[in-house]
């Protein structure tokens, strides 16, 4: 029997990015996927159009029915939804404890729509604090939990330190945006690594959560932290070359 891994994270009807993708990853890395929705967007290809968080207890009810019926390899956190989510969010992290668990910020959808109450950015590092494996938060995120913009490689790293220092969970930040090839980089509370890729010329939508779903299958794996970081790195690599287009808009992963 296949093992299982949980994605508590948004619903995109266009399967491109939040709980979708994050099955179609799982799948492909030979694991059973299963889901909790924190949100429900409105959005295609092309851009988000309405988000629709739900509401915290709902969140509780489709978490405490799955993990009465079934064990759990691993999760991920993405998209929490709203502040009221937090709470419930850092319990679901709790009851993981002995298992990977990966923690993916996701407060700005890449049209540039909020998917996360932005006045409460601060509180979601001490609510979730030394409760996940690893976090892993994209330029424009890391950059709103530290509170300054990020771009280079040195700001990356600084960040990555002061996001451990205020969380307690060992940091990747995701330099898709960099100039010049992106790199990814971990700080795990002590030493730090890179892993980078020359750039793919593709505009596709969803590979920050692409790469933290692929990331928690190989921690799922057993790899250590720092060779499924390189690994997930790799993956994400690889699916980008795929990627195909299934709208007017941005190129998706394939299914």
């Amino acid at each position: 029997m296949k093992k299982i891994l949980l994605s508590v994270a948004g619903f995109d009807p266009s399967a491109g990015a939040g709980t979708l993708l994050d099955l179609k990853v799982f799948g492909r890395l030979g694991f059973r996927g299963v889901a909790v929705l924190t949100a429900v967007t409105v959005q295609n290809t092309v851009r988000v159009h309405e988000v629709i968080p739900l509401p915290a207890g709902l969140i509780a009810d489709q978490f405490e029915v799955l993990a009465g019926d079934m064990t759990f390899a691993g999760l991920k956190i993405g998209m929490a939804g709203s502040r009221d989510n937090l709470a419930e969010i850092a319990k679901i992290l709790r009851a993981g404890r002995g298992r990977p668990r990966v923690v993916d910020p996701v407060f700005l959808a890449s049209s540039g729509a909020p998917l996360f109450d932005s006045d409460a950015v601060p509180e979601f590092l001490p609510a979730i604090r030394g409760q996940a494996t690893v976090l892993t938060p994209n330029l424009e995120e890391a950059g709103q939990l530290t509170g300054r913009p990020i771009a280079d490689v040195e700001g990356m790293r600084e960040a990555a330190e002061d996001i451990y220092d205020l969380g307690r969970i060992p940091c990747l930040v995701k330099g898709g945006h960099l100039a010049g090839d992106p790199i990814n980089l971990l700080f795990d509370g002590k030493t730090t690594a890179l892993f980078g890729q020359p750039r793919i010329r593709k505009d596709v939508h969803g590979t920050g959560c692409l790469f933290s779903a692929a990331l928690l299958g190989y921690l799922a794996r057993g790899k250590a932290l720092v060779k499924a970081c390189e690994l997930a790195t790799d993956f994400t690599a690889q699916a980008i070359r795929e990627a195909v287009r299934t709208g007017r808009g941005r190129m998706i992963f394939p299914g």
